[in-house]
């Protein structure tokens, strides 16, 4: 059985991830010890709340994670685990992400368009990658947001558009740190796939 941990940083819907994962016949642990970490096959970082809070909380393990991303083994960031892939986010204040992809995390324009971001949005698949594998381009996904991020086209996996295109899905140059801005535990059977592709590529 392949070792998956969700860390546990203090934020982030951990159990409805664990859930989701353990539909597509995974066992996942909860953990923020780094030696678990770092023998994960696989390590999700899901999140919940405010960019800043987040990497508060993440500066203990902060060392550990980016050993791990540099291992080459998979890591799947949900959510505001997304955003904190990024090298900074303009929420609050200015505030460095962990600079894994090169990007920014902007918040929506003042448009007619409800902010946040909530409900069901189609994916525009930009290149092939295992993390989605199987999925057919204009799939269905559920968002909840309200800053989106901005990151060049190579580390691009899936946008989606809302008011204006951004990044649903992102990449790292080495292909093995991904985020989605959408929740794919809360995404239907598009969504549990995405997690099944991700526990194979573990």
């Amino acid at each position: 059985m392949k070792r998956i941990v969700i860390l546990d940083y203090g934020l982030g819907n951990l159990r409805s991830v664990q859930k989701g994962l353990e539909h597509v016949g995974s066992s996942p642990t909860i953990s923020g010890d780094p030696e678990e970490i770092l023998a994960a096959d696989g390590v999700i970082l899901p999140g919940v709340g405010a960019f800043v809070d987040a990497m508060k909380c993440l500066a203990p393990i902060k060392g550990i994670i980016e050993e791990y991303a540099r291992s080459g083994k998979p890591m799947l960031g949900i959510c505001l685990g997304q955003q904190v892939l990024m090298s900074s986010s303009e929420e609050g204040k200015l505030t460095d992400g962990l600079n894994f992809i090169s990007g920014k995390v902007l918040r929506f324009p003042k448009s007619e368009l409800k902010v946040p971001h909530i409900g069901w949005n189609n994916l525009k698949i930009k290149q092939d990658h295992p993390l989605f594998e199987g999925i057919p381009d204009n799939s269905f996904v559920y968002f909840v947001h309200s800053y989106y991020v901005d990151t060049a086209p190579e580390n691009t996996l899936a946008a989606c558009n809302y008011g204006l295109e951004f990044s649903a899905s992102v990449v790292n140059s080495k292909g093995n740190v991904m985020g989605t801005q959408f929740h794919p535990e809360k995404s239907g059977t598009t969504g549990l796939k995405i997690l099944k592709n991700f526990v194979e590529m573990c």
